[in-house]
């Protein structure tokens, strides 16, 4: 794209047709004391291009990134390999320049590219019908809220306290502009999931109730026993999977009677990419497909008989009225969806099933490591490729300690739930196929060192 600057005389043009006398006029609802005013101090107002470079390569270098240490970070987002190919095919012009298919009928490889991978996201999460994808997990989790609002006319959500805490707070921003009311409490360092509490919580007015699986703590539950009980009260249950690896080895929920399962893609073709660009993953059931948000691609034929690919629903504001609309998301996360059905080919059932068990093992083995440590505990006993141990310490402390040394932990349960002291113990940590054995014995052997 060229760069074309505008000049002082055309911002007073454009000004002048919107009644604006500068341009701080257009930021009068900012308050003031949020404004930025003069420069930032220790930032020059100016460098060479050569400056610039050494100074950001000399910033780039303070980093401890996630290949050159043992990585054992989760909790929502997962370092796992990428084959090459995935990275070269999506880089292919074809994709690379095709942006959101605003006349979609034209870009039929594109379509079908969302096609397969809807099929690919139902199948994984074991729903009826998928769509073409949302921002990312967080953003999914509030839709599917909105959605059961939508479905059952009540304004009552009541969320797991095993639900990441990042999606709860994502949930409360968007809460306060529909009214709608969201029960959570943080976790507790328990080895039980709160289904029990969430079944007695249940009540005429809930909408639904988010359940994580596996959930922040990296515990797996049954499913089943809060769909029937939520169906029971009229509600439904929205099931939220943070790491869709896990689903190669365990139930999928929509298997358990999760009418909306949701989720977070970027562990498959997605690198961590330092928080971003992620990728929602968003399924429903077939009975409640008119009401689920973003797009949905459909296979039909054309007058000559031809098999082609349509937008069948775009329940967008862009697309039919804005009263009508299920969601003001504005589009899919096309390239992200396209390095996720891309992975997930090249892997087919059999090697998604074989990367689950290879997780699964090495976790197990890391738990039994590590939970001989003096002054660790396991808290889990079920878990997929993450789990929590209590320290003997705040585990916060112990993260920055071990990153010093150049052992990336964990993610301390401190630092997600700052409000909730009496779980700062807690570590949670991550194990994938990135790991080696080598990496788990360097964890043990900082953690008897930092704990003795």
């Amino acid at each position: 794209m060229r760069y074309l600057p505008l000049t002082d005389t055309d911002r007073q043009e454009m000004l002048s047709v919107i009644g604006a006398a500068s341009i701080d006029d257009l930021f009068v609802d900012v308050p003031a004391e949020a404004r930025l005013t003069g420069t930032i101090a220790g930032l020059p107002d100016h460098a060479s291009e050569l400056a610039v470079e050494r100074h950001m390569a000399a910033l780039a270098r303070k980093n401890l990134s996630a290949g050159e240490a043992p990585f054992f970070l989760g909790a929502g987002a997962y370092r796992h390999h990428v084959p090459a190919s995935v990275d070269h095919l999506i880089q292919r012009g074809e994709f690379l320049t095709a942006y959101t298919p605003y006349q979609p009928e034209i870009a039929q490889g594109t379509l079908q590219v969302l096609f397969e991978f809807q099929t690919q996201v139902a199948r994984l999460l074991g729903c009826d019908v998928a769509n073409a994808s949302m921002y990312d997990g967080s953003t999914a989790c509030w839709e599917a809220i909105g959605m059961a609002r939508r479905i059952t006319k009540r304004g009552k959500a009541i969320l797991s306290s095993g639900l990441h805490p990042h999606y709860v707070s994502v949930a409360r921003t968007m809460a306060k502009f529909t009214g709608d009311a969201l029960a959570h409490e943080a976790p507790a360092l328990d080895a039980a999931t709160d289904i029990d509490a969430l079944i007695a919580s249940i009540d005429k007015d809930t909408s639904c109730v988010v359940v994580q699986y596996p959930d922040i703590l990296g515990r797996i539950a049954d499913l089943a026993p809060l769909a029937e009980a939520a169906h029971a009260a009229g509600a439904l249950l929205v099931a939220v999977v943070t790491e869709p690896v896990a689903l190669g080895a365990i139930k999928a929920p929509g298997h358990m009677g999760a009418d909306i399962v949701v989720g977070e893609g970027q562990s498959i073709g997605v690198g961590l990419q330092f928080g971003g660009p992620y990728l929602g993953l968003f399924a429903c059931k077939q009975k409640y497909v008119r009401q689920m948000p973003g797009r949905l691609c459909g296979e039909t034929v054309d007058a000559a008989g031809k098999r082609g690919f349509v937008l069948t629903l775009s329940t967008r504001e862009q697309h039919i009225r804005r009263e009508k609309a299920t969601s003001n998301i504005c589009t899919n996360s096309g390239l992200c969806a396209l390095a996720f059905s891309i992975h997930m080919t090249l892997l087919g059932e059999r090697g998604l099933r074989e990367l689950a068990t290879l997780n699964h093992g090495l976790a197990a083995q890391a738990a039994d490591r590590l939970s001989q440590v003096p002054g660790v505990t396991l808290l889990n006993d079920s878990f997929f490729n993450e789990f929590t141990l209590i320290l003997s310490k705040d585990a916060r402390d112990v993260v920055r300690t071990l990153a010093d040394k150049g052992v990336l932990a964990g993610v301390s349960l401190g630092r997600l739930f700052p409000q909730t002291p009496a779980i700062g113990n807690g570590l949670v940590v991550a194990v994938t196929e990135t790991v080696t054995a080598e990496d788990i014995e360097s964890l043990a052997a900082a953690l008897e060192e930092e704990l003795a």
